[in-house]
């Protein structure tokens, strides 16, 4: 009391107290009625684009509200690409005008203001949209004329002359009776559709060399076996021709094939601080191979941004830091996989004369996982291989080796280690057993892969796991598992005697793939936050990516899980 008595006394006595006074006063009037405007402010909300398919340089016009009076700092984004300042034709609070640029993309269509930004609408530039025309299919249906040379060897290149294969190859395959031994054909075909009983040529191992409207041109792929050979398109499919598989290094056998039910999960979990932020998850799904004909997806929540990604299922969510709730993607697939027995002659393999192909320079170079160029590399290579020239016995040689002198670790190794610590450590895990085979048989011109994948128990339960395969010429992949050839705690459904020399050629039909080689992922925005998972079950370098400016969130991959079996005989 006494205080505000001698406050009044000063106001009354000094001009400057109360000048002091007034200016305070005001600038808490200031603030508040800032705080109150900012307040009520809303985000801005996209209702409409008119038109939503449009080509370069035409008028896109976005309907909606809260776009404020005058464009000031805010900005459109069309497919992660900001508007630049010479593209606004007009801005009000309910509508924007743009000049849609020549670089322009299929996306989505975000308002980005002080007060955050839009709900997204899709955008889709005209050009990109296909047109549908319907055809005769007494003149779409591909037909085959001729297959030049009528037989050959798996990895050599086939010329198959017709028509209608379509001037570029899309989702069109070329198949051929697939090397796999049935006792009931009707029922496999039934379970597993065309791919039990037939093998398409293989992207990732670029069988595919030319395709025109007229003329095809196509390896053999691993797994072909001699019988019927079909052109398969949008369109339809070609009569079946008779082509002839020769197997002049012999060749491996497939059986026992049984249908997993994999499931996979991830969880998004949104900490509720922080600015908005879009996620975006790249879940592994399994390859196509000849041990792994198939590989369906058969649920998958929510609906994904790109399904038939080669490597991924990529999704992709929008969270901001006012929610906080938690999201779970869920992906099924119906996965069958087949007991290799190896065939091999190993006098017959012959040494890489077609080195120029892309398979071969490809998988016997050195990648973010796999150190065949380095020096220890090359010098234990060296002195393993010696001056054998067989590409069989090389790779033998190399098994030999890493199984008896290295010892196996029967955990994951965790923290900061790499493959090279094999060299000095002397014993490591069944990635580095798998990716220290791999780079030794590149360092020496064998053509060979990582696999990666999960181990299925007897009783159903799984664990991460990895291995590889060498490619021999005329001959096809050849699996290889040097932790199980060491010594790694397994037990299969069938009892093998001898483990070293069964997993060196050989295969149960326990071994799940999930990557065949490393995958490259070239992240989708520029300073993204990049998320790498270390020695899983598979090999590629981005696993989820979050936007710049990020709100907290938390993430769970859950390792894949078996929800059914079926056997197939």
């Amino acid at each position: 009391m006494k205080s505000l008595k001698l406050y009044v006394q000063l106001l009354k006595k000094y001009p400057l107290a109360r000048l002091l006074t007034l200016a305070g006063v005001l600038v808490l009037v200031f603030a508040f009625t800032s705080f109150a405007r900012r307040s009520s402010r809303k985000r801005p909300e996209i209702v409409s684009l008119a038109p939503p398919v449009s080509s370069p340089g035409e008028i896109l016009t976005i309907h909606g509200e809260n776009f404020g009076s005058e464009r000031s700092d805010s900005f459109v984004e069309i497919a992660g690409s900001r508007i630049t300042a010479s593209g606004y034709e007009s801005w009000s609070d309910s509508q924007i005008r743009i000049v849609l640029p020549q670089t322009v993309q299929d996306g989505l269509v975000t308002v980005h203001t002080a007060s955050g930004k839009s709900n997204p609408s899709f955008f889709a530039k005209q050009s990109g949209i296909p047109v549908a025309v319907r055809q005769n299919p007494r003149t779409s249906v591909p037909v085959i004329r001729s297959i030049e040379p009528a037989s050959a060897e798996p990895g050599e290149t086939i010329v198959i002359t017709g028509a209608n294969f379509g001037n570029v190859r899309a989702s069109s395959q070329v198949y051929f009776s697939a090397n796999r031994s049935y006792t009931n054909p009707a029922a496999a075909q039934k379970l597993t559709g065309q791919a039990g009983v037939y093998v398409s040529a293989n992207e990732m191992d670029f069988d595919y060399e030319y395709w025109s409207d007229s003329e095809l041109h196509v390896r053999v792929p691993d797994g072909a076996a001699t019988g019927s050979l079909y052109v398969q398109t949008a369109n339809g499919m070609s009569r079946n021709q008779l082509f002839t598989v020769e197997y002049k290094s012999g060749r491996s056998s497939y059986s026992s094939s049984r249908v997993y039910v994999v499931q996979v999960n991830a969880d998004i979990e949104n900490r509720g601080q922080g600015q908005d932020s879009r996620i975006t998850l790249y879940i592994p799904r399994p390859p196509v191979c000849a041990s792994q004909p198939v590989a369906n997806l058969t649920e998958v929540a929510p609906e994904p941004l790109i399904k038939n990604d080669l490597h991924d299922i990529i999704q992709q969510i929008d969270i901001s830091g006012g929610q906080g709730d938690k999201q779970r993607f869920s992906q099924v697939f119906a996965v069958e996989v087949y007991a290799v027995t190896s065939g091999i002659d190993s006098r017959n393999v012959k040494r890489y004369s077609d080195r120029q192909r892309l398979l071969y320079s490809m998988f016997t170079s050195s990648d973010s996982c796999v150190p065949s160029s380095n020096p220890s590399i090359i010098q234990l290579e060296q002195a393993v291989v010696g001056r054998e020239k067989n590409p069989y016995r090389q790779a033998k040689l190399i098994y030999d080796y890493i199984i008896e002198n290295f010892s196996v670790y029967q955990e994951v190794r965790a923290g900061n280690v790499t493959v090279l610590d094999l060299l000095d450590q002397k014993y490591g895990d069944a990635y580095d057993f798998a990716l220290m085979f791999t780079a030794l048989c590149r360092a020496a011109g064998i053509p060979a892969l990582p696999v990666s994948g999960i181990l299925v128990e007897d009783n159903a339960t799984t664990r991460n796991h990895w291995w590889a395969e060498v490619y021999f010429e005329g001959y096809g992949w050849f699996p290889v598992d040097p932790a199980l050839g060491a010594g790694l705690n397994f037990t299969p459904q069938q009892e093998i005697p001898n483990k070293a020399e069964f997993y060196f050629g050989n295969m149960d039909n326990q071994h799940i793939i999930f990557s065949r080689g490393w995958t490259q992922i070239k992240p989708s925005h520029l300073n993204s936050k990049i998320v790498y998972r270390q020695r899983t079950y598979a090999l590629q370098s981005v696993w989820e990516e979050a936007s710049d400016s990020t709100v907290n969130y938390s993430s769970l991959w859950n390792n894949p899980t078996i929800i059914g079996i079926e056997q197939i005989h």
